[in-house]
């Protein structure tokens, strides 16, 4: 699987750790595929960091310090307090730490910072000196953000203090609206990762009853909107999986597209998907479908001046 890894995809492990049964075999297929491996101290309750630190403890050393060096975590706020500031991230660095087994990061996002606002994170004492401090340090090679509102988003990465940005469910098929907030991160040199290109499942598995896009219901525009984008993929022979897939990965504003798996099959098959065949004439139909309905609203998040 190594060898046919593409540098463009990310593995994500939201769910893994969730069934024990099957998290070891799970982690150590993710550690050996090659591409870079994207978990966080809140995923699972602690136990996809878990089952990777078991995985890579596994490993022979130099199997190991290569696996390690493609795990990038993301720091969390307190899961019951909420509490987000300078002495948590150093706290949830240091959990990580040492549920993957490791010394150092190359890459640590503050992740989903909804309990604190964007000027209290970035203030002295803040999430985000305690990130720098880390990369100063050497503890970390780099620091990012990662969430998904836009403006909220956008505040962080105007801030001019990170290396790297991720967003999910911004830019797909059916929304681009984080095209301005990676255009913005694209002119500071800072590294883009586009996740969820699925939007959850809903271009895996169309409009449906009870569809969802980034875990809310879609509307009944979106949902004929879809199913037409359906019905042009399967004219061209095509899953609209591996459309939604490409639409990220030759984007020229995405270094890497992180798409959640939850087993080693998962993993073959989105190498599959990857390697599909995408026709030109196809693109030139689903433009023709016209800009999609949106999925969602942002504007409920502040933004500081």
């Amino acid at each position: 699987m190594t060898l046919n890894a593409p540098a463009s995809l990310v593995l994500g492990t939201s769910s893994l750790g969730s069934d024990p049964d099957t998290a070891a075999d799970t982690a150590r297929a993710m550690l050996r595929s090659g591409m870079l491996v994207d978990t966080s101290n809140m995923y699972a309750g602690g136990a996809s960091e878990r089952a990777l630190g078991e995985a890579l403890a596994a490993l022979g050393a130099d199997e190991r310090d290569a696996a390690a060096s493609r795990i990038v975590s993301k720091a969390d706020g307190d899961r019951e307090t909420g509490v987000f500031d300078a002495a948590r991230v150093r706290r949830s660095f240091d959990e990580t730490r040492e549920r993957l087994g490791v010394d150092r990061l190359s890459l640590l996002h503050l992740h989903d910072p909804y309990t604190v606002t964007s000027d209290e994170a970035l203030a002295p004492g803040g999430a985000v000196e305690a990130l720098v401090q880390l990369r100063e340090e050497g503890a970390v090679d780099a620091i990012g953000i990662a969430a998904a509102p836009v403006p909220l988003m956008r505040r962080y990465v105007d801030s001019g203090l990170f290396d790297a940005v991720l967003c999910h469910n911004r830019f797909t098929l059916v929304d681009d609206s984080a095209r301005s907030l990676f255009e913005a991160a694209r002119e500071r040199g800072m590294t883009v990762f586009n996740a969820a290109p699925f939007g959850g499942d809903l271009l895996v598995k169309g409009p449906r009853d009870g569809a969802r896009y980034e875990y809310r219901p879609i509307g009944d525009a979106l949902a004929t909107w879809t199913a037409s984008l359906f019905r042009v993929c399967a004219e061209h022979a095509v899953p609209t999986a591996a459309v939604a897939l490409r639409f990220s990965t030759r984007s020229p504003l995405v270094d890497r597209t992180v798409v959640g798996v939850s087993s080693a099959r998962r993993i073959e098959e989105l190498l599959a998907l990857h390697a599909v065949e995408i026709p030109d004439a196809l693109w030139s139909a689903v433009d023709a479908l016209g800009p999609a309905p949106s999925p969602v609203d942002d504007s409920r998040y502040e933004v500081e001046a």
